[in-house]
């Protein structure tokens, strides 16, 4: 066996074979599938087999075949959203830790959705926070604060996903604060275009309150360390320093994703699951 770190793709499938034929062309083997909770369907976790080489010759002096780019994997994704026809605005989730790359994965399938011909909408969690008073009412380096304080769940299901839903108003709103000045918002309700798909990129997205009303749920796979790096350098103004924020990711907002993977799962759970520790090759 290889002392090459193994680079892990998963896919919620229908046809395990027809998957493991597609991956095995880009030097990836299945070795486990789990059973899906929709039945048929099943997650295919993958590596890369370190015998093969980009010519398909074992023992080869040869580079080994290169991971999908990342418009590859924007487009392939991009393809099955366009694919499925709901009776309603399709609600695609973007889940994964803070820093994972999930608002720039989620504008990157919007565009892909876009130029594919189907309306896109996008929605960031960011516009339903709770007020300050209440994302700190248990202190500001709180972990359990930020799991369970920090995003209004009961109304962004109730002013977006169930009006998208089968039945619903299709009118949705796209935030209830402008979280720089912390105030409330009132804003009117958006019709959503026949055919669109609303793509969201937050935190916490597959916990049980939501998870039913998602249509695609996205979960964008990166390492604690890789992601703690690159939020520390995104955020170090806004904490004072990269030390400052290092410690906020660790205390805060690291500790509260441990949480939720462990008590959701929402990587098994997802539609679609992208490690995105690479941003080139996801």
């Amino acid at each position: 066996m290889s002392d090459e770190p193994p680079i892990r793709v998963g896919l919620r499938v229908d046809n395990v074979v027809a998957a493991t034929v597609l991956c095995e062309r880009f030097g990836f083997t299945r070795f486990a599938t789990v059973p899906g909770e929709h039945g048929n369907q099943v997650i295919a976790i993958l590596r890369r087999d370190p015998s093969k080489t980009r010519s398909g010759t074992p023992g080869s002096s040869s580079t080994y075949a290169d991971p999908m780019a990342r418009a590859d994997i924007i487009g392939s994704v991009g393809d099955r959203l366009v694919s499925l026809a709901p009776d309603h605005p399709m609600r695609v989730a973007v889940d994964g830790i803070t820093a994972a790359g999930k608002t720039t994965l989620a504008n990157e399938l919007a565009e892909s959705v876009a130029q594919r011909g189907r309306p896109a909408l996008r929605l960031s969690m960011d516009g339903y926070h709770h007020p300050r008073a209440h994302r700190y009412r248990q202190g500001r380096n709180s972990a359990d604060g930020y799991y369970e304080d920090a995003y209004n769940f009961p109304e962004f299901a109730r002013l977006v996903l169930v009006p998208l839903g089968s039945g619903g108003s299709h009118a949705y709103r796209q935030r209830i604060i402008d979280l720089p000045t912390d105030e409330t918002i009132e804003e009117p309700a958006i019709l959503a275009p026949a055919g669109a798909i609303l793509i969201v990129d937050g935190s916490f997205l597959q916990r049980p309150e939501l998870r039913p009303h998602w249509d695609v749920v996205v979960f964008v796979h990166t390492d604690f360390d890789t992601a703690q790096h690159r939020g520390s350098a995104r955020d170090a103004a806004a904490f004072g320093g990269v030390d400052q924020a290092r410690a906020a990711f660790a205390t805060r907002y690291h500790a509260a994703n441990r949480r939720y993977l462990a008590a959701v799962d929402p990587e098994t759970k997802a539609d679609v699951v992208i490690d995105n520790n690479d941003l080139n090759h996801p």
